[in-house]
């Protein structure tokens, strides 16, 4: 995880504590004194074993599903993942599987951050967690940090810049690099509207919408999958680290890592582009979609949605003739997100007051999936 010092990071809440010793003691054990590899693939960043002594324990503010938190030790840093308390989806927040595929992927994509020991044993904390490096740099959150300003030309770079990134990931050949099993085969825009669809009708509360007439649609007017590749799924500027230290030669800072590959699988590339634009807010959108805005895309120079679009279909030659079905997937997508989270706040499984309005964004989100769908005329 990357911080600027201890920029975005803040103290651990008190209903998201750790056990500190229990943490340090199994890591200790896990990493050894010679910090060799060990049975479970433990290795400690660039052979540094912690130096003696528990570390600072802080909590990262960006995210708002899995908790992350920075172990700090006199001599390293690292990063802790676990699951929230409370109610979880069928199938999410797999510790093990997003320890795993990070562990596989980051052999064919050095951005991926190294995993360091995975642990299933719920004596520790009470629940699965690993444990990884912590990337150099700075990351994007509803701003760009002080020591990363650009204008907005370079902005403009600097976007185009990360979504290489995706297109990049996109390339990777599953089959090539072993990964092929992430993943399910054919049928994933069909399992995917299935499933987020189920998702929703057991979250939902009492005061958002039924989003039935968005899930029918959906259904009715899904696409073929274009291709199967290696997707991240969560694709944000705000999980893209920034090194400001290493200019490259257009004066733009290097990215150094890409973060939160908790649902990264094999899948259509372009399902992964709709719920990577679903995030991106621009200056120009209404007051509640702006009010939801978690990175910088509305600073000037940053490129449109539909700037986006082309400039992906132009890099990987592919067909984004059927973006609308694609944009109101990952609306639908990201309104399906907020309702889960909003659902264990409504059933006080968290009393993190961040997620007291959730539920009206999911509401303005079925707005905007049928304002898409009326545009298509379809």
């Amino acid at each position: 995880m990357a911080v600027d010092d201890l920029a975005g990071s803040r103290p651990v809440r008190d209903e998201d504590a750790l056990d500190v010793p229990a943490v340090d003691d199994w890591l200790r054990r896990h990493l050894g004194a010679s910090a060799e590899a060990t049975s479970n693939g433990a290795v400690a960043p660039d052979g540094v074993v912690p130096a003696p002594g528990r570390p600072e324990v802080r909590q990262f503010s960006g995210g708002a599903s899995n908790l992350t938190y920075l172990l700090r030790y006199e001599n390293v840093d690292l990063v802790l993942r676990r699951p929230p308390r409370g109610r979880k989806a069928s199938g999410a927040h797999d510790m093990g599987r997003e320890y795993r595929v990070q562990a596989r992927l980051r052999p064919a994509f050095p951005y991926v951050p190294r995993v360091i020991a995975f642990c299933d044993d719920p004596a520790v904390i009470g629940s699965d967690f690993y444990v990884m490096e912590r990337v150099a740099g700075v990351i994007p959150r509803s701003e760009f940090p002080r020591s990363l300003t650009l204008d907005p030309v370079r902005t403009r770079q600097l976007a185009f810049g990360v979504f290489d990134l995706l297109v990049a990931l996109h390339d990777i050949d599953p089959a090539a690099h072993g990964l092929s099993d992430l993943g399910r085969g054919q049928g994933y825009v069909d399992r995917q509207i299935r499933g987020w669809t189920r998702r929703y009708r057991d979250a939902r509360t009492p005061n958002v919408p039924s989003f039935e007439p968005v899930m029918s649609w959906l259904a009715e007017y899904a696409p073929e999958d274009v291709a199967a590749c290696v997707i991240h799924n969560d694709f944000r500027l705000d999980n893209v680290v920034f090194d400001v230290s290493s200019p490259d030669e257009n004066g733009l800072p290097r990215i150094s890592g890409v973060l939160d590959w908790e649902m990264a699988t094999i899948g259509d590339p372009l399902m992964d582009l709709g719920g990577a634009l679903a995030y991106w807010i621009q200056a120009d959108d209404d007051d509640v979609y702006r009010h939801t805005r978690r990175q910088p895309s509305h600073a000037p120079g940053m490129p449109t949605r539909a700037e986006i679009v082309e400039y992906y279909g132009e890099r990987r030659g592919v067909d984004v003739g059927r973006w609308p079905f694609y944009q109101v997937f990952g609306l639908f997508r990201l309104a399906v997100i907020a309702q889960q989270i909003y659902f264990r706040y409504h059933h006080g499984q968290t009393t993190n007051p961040a997620f007291r309005d959730y539920w009206k964004i999911v509401t303005h989100l079925e707005d905007r999936c049928l304002q898409v769908m009326a545009a298509t005329g379809l």
